[in-house]
Protein backbone atom coordinates (compact mmCIF):
# COMPACT_ATOMS: atom_id res chain seq x y z
CA UNK A 1 0.00 0.00 0.00
CA UNK A 2 0.97 3.48 -0.93
CA UNK A 3 0.05 5.63 2.07
CA UNK A 4 -1.26 9.53 1.22
CA UNK A 5 -1.61 12.83 3.71
CA UNK A 6 -3.66 15.43 2.44
CA UNK A 7 -3.74 17.91 4.95
CA UNK A 8 -6.16 20.76 4.36
CA UNK A 9 -6.50 24.37 5.57
CA UNK A 10 -5.17 27.47 5.12
CA UNK A 11 -4.66 28.44 8.14
CA UNK A 12 -1.54 25.97 8.13
CA UNK A 13 -0.21 27.86 5.59
CA UNK A 14 -0.51 31.09 6.74
CA UNK A 15 0.90 30.05 10.11
CA UNK A 16 -2.17 31.09 11.84
CA UNK A 17 -2.47 27.03 13.11
CA UNK A 18 0.77 24.42 13.13
CA UNK A 19 0.17 21.02 11.69
CA UNK A 20 0.00 18.58 14.15
CA UNK A 21 -0.77 15.42 11.55
CA UNK A 22 2.18 14.61 9.80
CA UNK A 23 3.97 13.56 12.77
CA UNK A 24 1.04 11.73 14.36
CA UNK A 25 0.19 9.79 10.73
CA UNK A 26 4.50 8.86 10.22
CA UNK A 27 4.87 7.90 13.91
CA UNK A 28 1.54 5.61 13.90
CA UNK A 29 2.84 4.07 10.32
CA UNK A 30 6.18 3.16 11.51
CA UNK A 31 4.43 1.58 14.50
CA UNK A 32 2.96 -0.57 11.51
CA UNK A 33 5.89 -1.23 9.43
CA UNK A 34 4.67 1.43 7.21
CA UNK A 35 5.59 4.68 5.66
CA UNK A 36 4.14 8.24 4.25
CA UNK A 37 4.45 7.86 -0.23
CA UNK A 38 3.45 10.88 -0.02
CA UNK A 39 2.37 14.05 2.21
CA UNK A 40 0.51 17.42 0.63
CA UNK A 41 -0.88 20.71 2.52
CA UNK A 42 -3.18 22.45 0.54
CA UNK A 43 -5.47 25.76 0.99
CA UNK A 44 -8.97 25.71 0.90
CA UNK A 45 -9.12 25.97 -2.89
CA UNK A 46 -12.02 23.56 -4.49
CA UNK A 47 -9.62 23.17 -8.28
CA UNK A 48 -6.26 22.57 -5.89
CA UNK A 49 -8.22 19.89 -3.55
CA UNK A 50 -9.83 18.17 -6.39
CA UNK A 51 -6.46 17.93 -8.19
CA UNK A 52 -4.86 16.67 -5.71
CA UNK A 53 -7.71 13.83 -4.80
CA UNK A 54 -7.17 12.74 -8.84
CA UNK A 55 -3.55 12.24 -8.25
CA UNK A 56 -3.52 10.20 -4.93
CA UNK A 57 -6.97 8.11 -7.11
CA UNK A 58 -4.31 7.74 -10.40
CA UNK A 59 -2.36 5.42 -7.96
CA UNK A 60 -3.71 1.69 -7.61
CA UNK A 61 -2.01 0.91 -4.46
CA UNK A 62 -3.11 3.93 -2.98
CA UNK A 63 -4.91 4.63 0.96
CA UNK A 64 -5.46 8.03 1.58
CA UNK A 65 -5.85 9.83 5.14
CA UNK A 66 -7.30 13.41 4.69
CA UNK A 67 -7.63 15.68 7.22
CA UNK A 68 -10.03 18.88 7.20
CA UNK A 69 -12.81 20.46 5.25
CA UNK A 70 -15.47 18.29 6.36
CA UNK A 71 -17.35 20.19 8.99
CA UNK A 72 -20.51 22.71 7.80
CA UNK A 73 -19.03 26.15 7.00
CA UNK A 74 -18.77 27.40 3.52
CA UNK A 75 -14.85 26.91 3.33
CA UNK A 76 -15.37 22.90 4.50
CA UNK A 77 -14.85 21.55 0.93
CA UNK A 78 -14.25 18.00 1.48
CA UNK A 79 -17.12 15.86 1.42
CA UNK A 80 -18.35 17.17 -1.66
CA UNK A 81 -14.94 17.41 -3.89
CA UNK A 82 -14.22 13.69 -1.89
CA UNK A 83 -17.93 12.30 -3.60
CA UNK A 84 -16.83 14.10 -7.05
CA UNK A 85 -13.77 12.42 -7.40
CA UNK A 86 -13.69 9.05 -5.53
CA UNK A 87 -17.38 8.12 -6.78
CA UNK A 88 -18.44 10.50 -9.58
CA UNK A 89 -21.98 11.12 -7.78
CA UNK A 90 -23.36 13.69 -5.33
CA UNK A 91 -23.33 13.79 -1.95
CA UNK A 92 -27.01 11.28 -0.21
CA UNK A 93 -27.60 11.71 3.42
CA UNK A 94 -26.12 9.37 5.56
CA UNK A 95 -28.75 7.79 7.89
CA UNK A 96 -26.38 6.66 10.57
CA UNK A 97 -24.70 9.50 10.41
CA UNK A 98 -27.62 11.71 10.76
CA UNK A 99 -28.50 9.54 13.56
CA UNK A 100 -25.54 10.38 15.69
CA UNK A 101 -25.80 13.99 14.91
CA UNK A 102 -29.47 14.52 15.94
CA UNK A 103 -28.21 12.26 19.00
CA UNK A 104 -25.32 14.63 19.60
CA UNK A 105 -27.42 18.34 19.09
CA UNK A 106 -30.84 17.75 19.24
CA UNK A 107 -32.72 20.91 17.65
CA UNK A 108 -29.20 22.26 17.37
CA UNK A 109 -28.79 19.89 14.49
CA UNK A 110 -30.53 22.24 12.60
CA UNK A 111 -29.68 24.58 9.92
CA UNK A 112 -26.39 24.04 9.50
CA UNK A 113 -25.04 20.67 11.42
CA UNK A 114 -26.75 18.51 10.01
CA UNK A 115 -25.09 19.26 6.79
CA UNK A 116 -22.39 16.68 8.51
CA UNK A 117 -24.65 13.86 7.65
CA UNK A 118 -24.45 14.48 3.51
CA UNK A 119 -21.42 11.60 2.80
CA UNK A 120 -20.33 10.37 -0.44
CA UNK A 121 -22.82 7.38 -1.49
CA UNK A 122 -21.61 4.28 -0.12
CA UNK A 123 -19.09 5.93 2.48
CA UNK A 124 -18.42 3.97 5.63
CA UNK A 125 -17.91 5.77 9.46
CA UNK A 126 -15.49 6.65 11.59
CA UNK A 127 -16.27 7.05 15.32
CA UNK A 128 -15.28 10.43 16.75
CA UNK A 129 -14.67 10.21 20.36
CA UNK A 130 -15.29 14.13 20.97
CA UNK A 131 -18.54 15.18 19.44
CA UNK A 132 -20.15 11.55 17.78
CA UNK A 133 -20.11 13.92 14.20
CA UNK A 134 -18.19 10.92 12.19
CA UNK A 135 -15.58 10.97 9.51
CA UNK A 136 -16.08 8.66 6.67
CA UNK A 137 -14.28 6.29 4.28
CA UNK A 138 -14.96 5.43 0.96
CA UNK A 139 -13.92 1.77 -0.71
CA UNK A 140 -12.05 1.09 2.94
CA UNK A 141 -9.18 2.83 0.80
CA UNK A 142 -9.72 6.57 1.26
CA UNK A 143 -10.40 8.25 4.66
CA UNK A 144 -11.44 11.64 5.94
CA UNK A 145 -11.15 12.74 9.14
CA UNK A 146 -11.49 16.64 11.24
CA UNK A 147 -8.64 19.17 11.37
CA UNK A 148 -8.92 18.65 14.83
CA UNK A 149 -6.75 16.33 16.19
CA UNK A 150 -8.48 14.90 19.08
CA UNK A 151 -10.84 13.65 16.94
CA UNK A 152 -8.94 13.58 13.92
CA UNK A 153 -6.36 10.73 15.38
CA UNK A 154 -8.49 8.37 16.95
CA UNK A 155 -10.26 7.68 13.68
CA UNK A 156 -7.11 7.41 12.01
CA UNK A 157 -5.91 4.36 14.48
CA UNK A 158 -9.28 2.70 14.04
CA UNK A 159 -8.90 2.56 10.30
CA UNK A 160 -5.22 1.60 10.29
CA UNK A 161 -6.49 -1.32 13.11
CA UNK A 162 -8.57 -2.12 10.28
CA UNK A 163 -6.15 -2.12 7.38
CA UNK A 164 -3.17 -3.48 9.22
CA UNK A 165 -4.05 -5.57 12.33
CA UNK A 166 -1.10 -8.06 12.12
CA UNK A 167 1.15 -5.34 11.73
CA UNK A 168 4.40 -5.22 13.02
CA UNK A 169 7.19 -2.59 13.10
CA UNK A 170 9.91 -2.23 10.63
CA UNK A 171 14.02 -3.83 11.87
CA UNK A 172 16.04 -1.23 11.75
CA UNK A 173 20.09 -1.08 11.64
CA UNK A 174 21.92 2.39 11.66
CA UNK A 175 25.57 3.47 11.95
CA UNK A 176 27.24 5.90 11.20
CA UNK A 177 30.50 5.65 9.12
CA UNK A 178 33.48 7.94 9.31
CA UNK A 179 34.04 8.73 5.77
CA UNK A 180 31.72 10.19 2.78
CA UNK A 181 29.36 8.28 1.79
CA UNK A 182 31.07 8.10 -1.73
CA UNK A 183 33.05 5.35 -0.39
CA UNK A 184 30.33 3.24 0.54
CA UNK A 185 28.56 3.59 -2.92
CA UNK A 186 29.32 0.34 -4.23
CA UNK A 187 28.28 -1.70 -1.17
CA UNK A 188 24.71 0.29 -1.35
CA UNK A 189 24.51 -0.71 -4.77
CA UNK A 190 24.01 -4.58 -3.58
CA UNK A 191 21.39 -4.23 -0.83
CA UNK A 192 18.25 -5.69 -2.65
CA UNK A 193 14.78 -4.16 -3.28
CA UNK A 194 13.15 -5.52 0.40
CA UNK A 195 15.80 -3.99 2.57
CA UNK A 196 14.89 -0.07 2.53
CA UNK A 197 18.77 1.70 2.38
CA UNK A 198 18.62 5.13 3.65
CA UNK A 199 21.97 7.43 3.22
CA UNK A 200 22.45 10.32 5.01
CA UNK A 201 25.45 12.62 4.76
CA UNK A 202 26.74 15.04 7.17
CA UNK A 203 29.83 16.61 8.37
CA UNK A 204 32.19 16.04 11.38
CA UNK A 205 33.85 18.94 12.38
CA UNK A 206 35.59 19.38 8.34
CA UNK A 207 35.45 15.66 7.86
CA UNK A 208 32.60 13.71 5.63
CA UNK A 209 30.51 11.20 7.44
CA UNK A 210 27.11 9.01 6.39
CA UNK A 211 25.08 7.85 8.23
CA UNK A 212 23.32 4.61 6.47
CA UNK A 213 20.29 3.41 7.42
CA UNK A 214 18.72 -0.15 6.88
CA UNK A 215 15.47 -1.52 7.43
CA UNK A 216 12.35 -4.00 6.59
CA UNK A 217 10.23 -6.15 7.91
CA UNK A 218 12.41 -9.23 7.50
CA UNK A 219 14.57 -9.20 10.53
CA UNK A 220 16.79 -11.82 8.99
CA UNK A 221 17.95 -9.77 5.76
CA UNK A 222 18.42 -6.28 7.75
CA UNK A 223 20.65 -7.66 10.38
CA UNK A 224 22.69 -10.29 7.32
CA UNK A 225 22.60 -7.00 5.04
CA UNK A 226 24.31 -4.72 8.27
CA UNK A 227 26.39 -7.40 8.53
CA UNK A 228 27.70 -7.22 5.20
CA UNK A 229 28.57 -3.56 5.43
CA UNK A 230 30.16 -3.81 8.80
CA UNK A 231 32.38 -6.45 7.04
CA UNK A 232 33.05 -4.41 4.00
CA UNK A 233 34.14 -1.64 6.00
CA UNK A 234 36.47 -3.91 7.97
CA UNK A 235 38.22 -4.78 4.69
CA UNK A 236 38.83 -1.17 3.57
CA UNK A 237 40.01 0.33 7.47
CA UNK A 238 36.87 2.76 7.17
CA UNK A 239 35.66 3.77 10.65
CA UNK A 240 32.13 3.55 12.33
CA UNK A 241 30.04 3.83 15.20
CA UNK A 242 26.82 2.60 16.02
CA UNK A 243 23.68 4.65 15.43
CA UNK A 244 23.01 8.05 14.01
CA UNK A 245 25.85 9.95 16.08
CA UNK A 246 25.82 12.98 13.13
CA UNK A 247 25.23 15.56 15.50
CA UNK A 248 27.13 13.97 18.54
CA UNK A 249 29.49 16.70 19.72
CA UNK A 250 31.81 13.78 21.22
CA UNK A 251 32.14 12.24 17.88
CA UNK A 252 33.70 15.57 16.54
CA UNK A 253 36.04 16.67 19.17
CA UNK A 254 39.10 17.82 18.25
CA UNK A 255 41.97 16.04 20.31
CA UNK A 256 44.29 19.24 19.77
Amino acid sequence: MHFYQVIIGTEILNRRRNDRHFHFLTEELLKRGEKLHASFIVEDDRDLIAKTFELVKSDPEAVLFSFGGIGSTPDDLTREIAAEVFTGRPLIVHDEAKRRILAQFGDDAYPHRIHMAELPEGAGLLDNPVNNVPGFSIGGRYFFVPGFPKMAHPMVRQALETLLPDAKPLVRKTFTALTSENDLIDMMKQVPPQVELSSLPAFCGDRRIAVISLSGKEGEAVEAWYEKFLEYMRERGIEWVEGDRHDDPDLCRSDD
